[in-house]
C-alpha cells in the first residue's frame, strides 16, 4: 500500500482526493460505490499497476478525504461523472479505461455514454447498465417495502439510524448484510442496522484493519453526501435521451450478489436485454462471488481485468 501515492486535484470547485500508483499512457480510472471508497479498489491498483497501467482511484466528492459541494444536498451523479471528466482533463488524460463498482458505476455509464471519445473501454461490477432518471426509478418502484435503498431515500431516516451507532459499526453493519445473498429488507418496527446481527464476525477478506481504513474515511467526511448520492438522486435526470455505450465493456457479477435479487434484474442480464444499451458487453458470472467480488475475490478479478483491458488498443 505505501506505493500509492496521495494527492488532492481540484475540479469544478471541490478538491478530490486522488490515489495513484503506475505510469505510462495506459490509465484506468477507479470508481467506487457507498459504503466503498478508494481503499475498496486497493488490490486492483496495485495489479493494474503491476501489469503497465496507470491506476488512479479517487474518494468521490463528499466522501472520504474529499471536499463536500457547497450544498451537499445537491449533490447529483452528473457531478459525479463532471468531476471525472475535469480530473481527466486536468491530469491532460485524452481517453482511460473506467472501473466502477456499485453505484460507481453510474457515472462511469454516464460518462461512456456522453464521452464516448474519451472511453477507451469499462468494467463495471455488481450493477448492470442503469442511469439515472426515469431507467432507475422504475427499478425503485418495484423493490419492497422497506428495503434500504427505499428507507434511505428518506430525509433524515437513515441519519438517525446510523446516528445510534459509531462510524466503524455503521460500516461494519452495512459490510454484512451487503455481503449475503437476500433483500435487506426491515419490517415496519424496525430500521436497517437492526438486521445485521451485532454477534454476525466481518467476512473471512475484510479485516479489522481494513474496517478501521474505512471507518478512519468516513469518519473524516460523514454521510452527507453518501446518502445524497446514490440514495436520494436516482431522480436526477441523464441529459442524454437515448444512451448506448459503444466501448469494449464487461460486466462482472457475483451469483450470490444481493442485486441480482432486485425484481426483472437477474433477466435483465441474463436474457441479454442489457445489451441494447451496450452492444460490445461482454458478461462474466462468478459463482462464489458476492456484493463486494473485487475485494472478496482479488486475484480473479485482476485477471478478468487486465486481460479484458490488454485486448483494446488505445
Amino acid at each position: 500500500m505505501e506505493q500509492i501515492k496521495h494527492s488532492h486535484v481540484q475540479v469544478r470547485g471541490v478538491k478530490l482526493h486522488v490515489a495513484e500508483i503506475g505510469t505510462g499512457p495506459k490509465v484506468v480510472i477507479f470508481l467506487h460505490g457507498f459504503p466503498e471508497i478508494w481503499y475498496s479498489w486497493r488490490y486492483q491498483m496495485i495489479a493494474v499497476a503491476t501489469a503497465g497501467y496507470r491506476a488512479i482511484a479517487i474518494d468521490c466528492r463528499g466522501y472520504g478525504l474529499s471536499d463536500h459541494s457547497p450544498e451537499p444536498h445537491k449533490t447529483t451523479f452528473n457531478d459525479f461523472a463532471d468531476d471525472v471528466v475535469a480530473l481527466l482533463n486536468s491530469l491532460s488524460i485524452s481517453k482511460a479505461f473506467l472501473v466502477g463498482k456499485d453505484a460507481g458505476v453510474i457515472p462511469a455509464y454516464m460518462i461512456a455514454a456522453a464521452h464516448p471519445e474519451k472511453v477507451a473501454g469499462i468494467i463495471t461490477m455488481g450493477v448492470p447498465f442503469m442511469i439515472p432518471g426515469p431507467m432507475s426509478l422504475q427499478i425503485m418502484d418495484k423493490l419492497p417495502k422497506g428495503f434500504y435503498i427505499l428507507r434511505w431515500q428518506e430525509p433524515g431516516r437513515a441519519e438517525a439510524d446510523f446516528g445510534r451507532f459509531d462510524v466503524k459499526t455503521v460500516i461494519r453493519k452495512i459490510y454484512i448484510l451487503f455481503s449475503g445473498s437476500e433483500l435487506q429488507v426491515a419490517s415496519d418496527d424496525q430500521e436497517i442496522m437492526d438486521l445485521a446481527d451485532p454477534s454476525t464476525p466481518l467476512p473471512p477478506w475484510f479485516s479489522e484493519e481494513d474496517l478501521s481504513v474505512y471507518a478512519g474515511l468516513y469518519e473524516n467526511s460523514g454521510f452527507r453526501t453518501a446518502l445524497q448520492v446514490p440514495y436520494r438522486s436516482f431522480g436526477n435526470d441523464f441529459e442524454i435521451t437515448d444512451p448506448k455505450i459503444t466501448a469494449p465493456a464487461l460486466l462482472i457479477m457475483g451469483e450470490k450478489d444481493y442485486v441480482l435479487k432486485f425484481p426483472g434484474m437477474e433477466d435483465f442480464i441474463r436474457s441479454g436485454e442489457v445489451k441494447n444499451f451496450m452492444p460490445n458487453l461482454e458478461i462474466k458470472f462468478m459463482a462464489e462471488g458476492n456484493h463486494f467480488v473485487q475485494e472478496q475475490l482479488p486475484e480473479e478479478v485482476n485477471q478478468l481485468i487486465i486481460s479484458f483491458f490488454n485486448k483494446i488498443s488505445i
